[in-house]
């Protein structure tokens, strides 16, 4: 008789006060799991009632620091900047030498970074908090780019919705892409960006936006035409040099990653109309063929056009 696999323990360290959405990205995703394939603690310095950063709110949280020696992973939300207590340190070190999965979102990472388990590494949070990181932590190599980067044992994400990215990606690593699909239908959010994407970091220079803002529109809305970083620089009346360079300072990417990021979203929209043949979708979003389609649609999601499908239509 096959023995059934034991079940994963994640735990959910809040430090106080802990920003709640990011608390609740991780409680929903595996709480909520549906196969019995993780169980969900969370635990703080001092059990009890917490508070959070949303002003009138606050948790009541039974577990205590000690739910970290049981952990197979560990997620640690945002919380408000500051030294977090010693002991939650202590427990998050202890917890990394005996193999642990440590991960945080958003300003969870300087409690990783204050207990050491970030020295030598690429890490991530919100943009907002990615300078103090750096500066901070001069070990650590700050990415402010980055929805969420995977160092193997130890994973950070941006803030909020990155943080949401990033648990389905744990699942998509634990189960398989199909298990990080189906989970992100049941919670009706679309399939988990991919890491490398870029943070939406604001633009300091509103002239810049207003040029870009332009381009991007026009190349929405036509996707379907054979589209070329020429076309984007003519349509702004720039070079293609300071196109590039514009896309690099608004969007963290190059004009031609975009315009694949782009396709990439509109076909993830008529994929879920099942009478549109993937060969169709492919044409109407610009990207040819479905075989060209199937090869970007597998390097950025790691899964097929007809997996997607499959998995968003009823």
């Amino acid at each position: 008789m096959r023995k059934k696999p034991a079940t994963h323990r994640v735990v959910v360290l809040a430090l106080p006060p802990v920003v709640a959405f990011d608390l609740t990205i991780a409680t929903q995703v595996f709480g909520h799991e549906g196969q019995g394939r993780y169980s969900i603690t969370v635990c703080s310095p001092d059990s009890g009632v917490i508070p959070t950063t949303t002003a009138g709110l606050s948790l009541t949280v039974e577990a205590g620091i000690d739910a970290l020696d049981a952990a197979d992973t560990v997620i640690v939300p945002g919380f408000a900047r500051g030294r977090a207590p010693e002991q939650a340190l202590a427990a998050l070190a202890r917890a990394y030498r005996r193999g642990a999965r440590i991960a945080s979102i958003c300003s969870g990472a300087f409690a990783l970074a204050q207990a050491g388990l970030l020295d030598g590494r690429r890490a991530t949070t919100h943009w907002f908090h990615a300078g103090a990181l750096a500066r901070e932590h001069p070990l650590i190599e700050v990415d402010a780019n980055a929805l969420y980067i995977d160092e193997g044992q130890v994973l950070t994400s941006a803030g909020l919705a990155a943080g949401l990215d990033l648990c389905l990606y744990l699942i998509g690593r634990d189960h398989g892409q199909s298990a990080a699909i189906q989970r992100a239908r049941h919670m009706v959010t679309p399939l988990h960006r991919a890491g490398g994407q870029a943070q939406f970091i604001p633009s300091s220079e509103s002239a810049e936006g207003a040029e870009l803002a332009d381009v991007t529109a026009w190349a929405s809305a036509n996707l379907h035409l054979p589209i070329t970083v020429t076309d984007l620089a003519r349509r702004g009346m720039q070079s293609t040099r300071t196109l590039h360079r514009n896309f690099q300072t608004r969007f963290g990417m190059s004009p031609r990653a975009w315009l694949i990021q782009q396709r990439l979203r509109a076909a993830c929209a008529l994929l879920e109309d099942s009478d549109i043949t993937v060969d169709e979708v492919a044409r109407r979003t610009g990207l040819g063929t479905a075989t060209n389609l199937r090869a970007h649609f597998h390097r950025t999601f790691a899964t097929t056009p007809t997996a997607y499908r499959r998995a968003f239509t009823p």
